[in-house]
């Protein structure tokens, strides 16, 4: 066994032997190990290494992560829900600091959790998973629209849509890879609705829109189900942070909703899926409407557009870089991805009418 793990997880508060230490899951970010104990009686655990390139303040990190898994627990006992360690993570204090939740070795960050047995987690969306989706992630939202702790930005800016416009502005000046020309014509129409796609910023500073504390990566597998097919807990907890509740509401129906890949080169498979939209806000209104102010309410189908817009701007922003963000198959990967992000916000665009007759009714 690795000696070095053995000894990053010996300084947690552990309880039995450590038989297995293996790796854990497909994630893009942090590397993540199942850690086996002999005992029956003990139970497992997840331990994962902080990456700082994307989590450079790893304070911060878990600082937020304490008060949300601790105010979700709270919300929890108060509704009298029972079996509650399966219900929100847990995370594993050091032995000799209990106030910390994580540890560094040789420069890196680690940090331990209770590994959640039974449990599993989905690849598949369809409507079923997207309603249950957006009932565990209004659900999340509600518990913590009341926290009292302020949390941290853990990425910067992220679903900003003014800074991302004005990074995409900033290298067509430099246009390093000598690009813009070639693309003018996607640049002229995403530029055309900037200002629309910009409200929400406007409305934050007026004072109209409040910021919530979002999940910010909604996707299917950042769930967890018992063997019944219930929807046990919401993690990957890094992302959550102060942001608009567009983030996730719209993240999640670009992906889930689009009829094929971001990356699908074929323009006619794209198209905004209004089976699984419908699906995911029955859900979502159902646990999040208790909080939700009538404006928020009524930008949902804003919302449902704004995401697809933002990724087309990203993904031309990385194109006229040079490709230097997004890993890429073949030269022209990143101008597929914003064709088809570009044609999926068209699609949602024109049912933006539809999707708020249906709002209207729940």
């Amino acid at each position: 066994m690795n000696e070095k793990l053995l000894s990053i997880v010996d300084q947690f508060a552990t309880s039995g032997v450590v038989a297995e230490i293996k790796p854990l899951g497909e994630g893009l970010i942090n590397d993540t190990l199942l850690v086996k104990t002999a005992q029956t009686e003990a139970p497992n655990y997840v331990l994962q290494r902080v990456n700082t390139n994307v989590f450079p303040d790893v304070e911060m990190l878990m600082n937020n992560i304490r008060a949300v898994t601790g105010h979700i627990r709270q919300k929890l006992a108060a509704r009298g829900e029972s079996d509650i360690d399966r219900k929100v993570l847990t995370f594993v204090p050091l032995k000799n600091n209990p106030g910390k939740l994580y540890t560094v070795v040789d420069g890196e960050p680690w940090r331990l959790m209770v590994f959640i047995n039974d449990a599993i987690t989905k690849q598949a969306v369809n409507p079923e998973s997207s309603e249950a989706a957006g009932e565990a992630f209004g659900d999340f939202q509600a518990m913590l629209a009341d926290i009292p702790v302020p949390l941290g930005e853990t990425i910067k800016d992220f679903h900003n849509m003014e800074f991302r416009l004005q990074q995409l502005k900033e290298v067509i000046a430099v246009d390093p890879a000598g690009r813009v020309a070639s693309v003018q014509p996607i640049i002229d129409e995403l530029m055309g609705y900037a200002d629309e796609m910009t409200a929400a910023e406007r409305l934050g500073r007026e004072g109209k829109l409040p910021k919530r504390i979002c999940h910010c990566d909604t996707k299917v597998n950042n769930m967890m189900f018992d063997k019944n097919d219930k929807v046990l807990c919401v993690i990957d907890l890094d992302t959550v942070m102060p942001n608009f509740i567009f983030s996730d509401y719209g993240d999640f129906l670009r992906t889930a909703a689009n009829f094929t890949a971001e990356d699908d080169p074929d323009l006619s498979k794209v198209g905004f899926n209004m089976e699984i939209f419908k699906a995911f806000t029955r859900g979502y209104l159902r646990s999040a409407k208790s909080f939700l102010t009538p404006l928020e309410i009524e930008m949902l189908p804003y919302a449902a557009t704004l995401f697809p817009y933002m990724q087309a701007v990203r993904f031309l922003w990385d194109y006229i870089s040079g490709d230097k963000y997004w890993k890429c198959k073949y030269p022209e990967h990143n101008l597929d991805r914003v064709k088809n992000q570009l044609a999926l916000f068209k699609s949602a665009y024109a049912l933006k009418d539809e999707m708020a007759r249906f709002i209207a009714e729940q």
